[in-house]
């Protein structure tokens, strides 16, 4: 038996959909400790799953190699479609257990491409291959899904710089319904003006990153922020506003007066602050709870703290 625990992660957005300057996306964002998808792999008389989206992903990974049957079981999930990385994570995570079980000897880039999945935003990879704070530098304009992004710079995240994340519950079914047209839109996005990249990219290489090598919170928070909400100002086609819908737009002002950034994960309707130390992280959980149960039909409320490692692997 193949035992996989691999990090969800939080994305804080991609600085280039221009395509210019011959690349396309780029992707910053963070593994987490918590949640954690776990599975188990083991050998079958057939394929068998607790889960549909491991079958479908099983028989995929059939499309590129041959291997006897396995029974996979989910131990703990990951949420869906809220814009954690569940679908890569397990993908990447199933097929790498079977590689083990079976002793394939494949790589996770192997895996990635049988998959189709961490090719055109690579956080879900990196996240399980390395972990921590991740800035991943995006494909050739005429390569996507045919090579992995390169990773530009992977950072260990500091022991008391927490997250404060919010799964409300309200917006969960309408946000399904997008992420399930997911590639439709992706195929038809329209293009981002040059000079947003340009400051987006600015924002990134000036901001983002120095601050992180100085151990800048504060400034490091504003750039976050700052990314995050400008890309949105360029997703408001597809979302109701800057952010997914009115409660999330609340919330992070919310998390804004508490917190060093406030930011949306992906389409949401997750949205997460950082801050420094369990005290101020309680104190603002604490908040939103409140929030979400007064505006709506509640929802998760959780501190985490960066994951450092990516995925576990042990063999039972």
């Amino acid at each position: 038996m193949i035992r996989i625990s691999a990090p969800a992660h939080l994305h804080t957005g991609n600085p280039d959909l221009s395509g210019d300057m011959g690349r396309l996306y780029g992707t910053v964002g963070f593994a987490i400790e918590t949640p954690r998808l776990e599975i188990e792999v083991k050998e079958a008389d057939r394929d068998t799953s607790n889960d549909k989206d491991a079958l479908r992903f099983l028989k995929r990974f059939r499309k590129s190699y041959d291997f006897p049957p396995v029974e996979v079981t989910v131990k703990s999930y990951i949420p869906k479609w809220v814009g954690i990385g569940f679908h890569t994570t397990l993908a990447l995570s199933l097929g790498t257990a079977v590689s083990e079980l079976y002793n394939l000897n494949l790589s996770l880039e192997d895996v990635a491409f049988a998959m189709k999945r961490g090719l055109i935003t690579a956080l879900g990879f990196y996240a399980l291959k390395v972990g921590g704070f991740i800035y991943e530098g995006g494909f050739p304009v005429d390569r996507r899904e045919k090579v992995v992004p390169p990773l530009i710079f992977r950072g260990e995240m500091p022991d008391d710089w927490l997250f404060v994340v919010a799964i409300p519950e309200t917006p969960r079914k309408a946000l399904a319904e997008v992420r399930r047209r997911e590639d439709e839109i992706l195929d038809n996005l329209k293009k981002m003006p040059p000079g947003l990249a340009d400051r987006l990219s600015r924002i990134v290489l000036m901001k983002i990153l120095p601050a992180f090598v100085e151990r800048d919170i504060k400034t490091f928070g504003e750039g976050l922020y700052q990314f995050n909400h400008l890309l949105g100002e360029f997703w408001s086609d597809y979302q109701e506003n800057v952010y997914c819908c009115d409660l999330v737009n609340e919330g992070i002002r919310l998390m804004l007066d508490k917190a060093y950034c406030a930011c949306q994960t992906s389409w949401g309707p997750t949205f997460y602050a950082l801050v420094e130390g369990k005290t101020q992280a309680e104190r603002l959980k604490f908040l939103v709870e409140d929030f979400l149960r007064e505006n709506g039909d509640g929802g998760e409320v959780f501190i985490t703290r960066a994951d450092n490692r990516g995925m576990v692997v042990e063999r039972g």
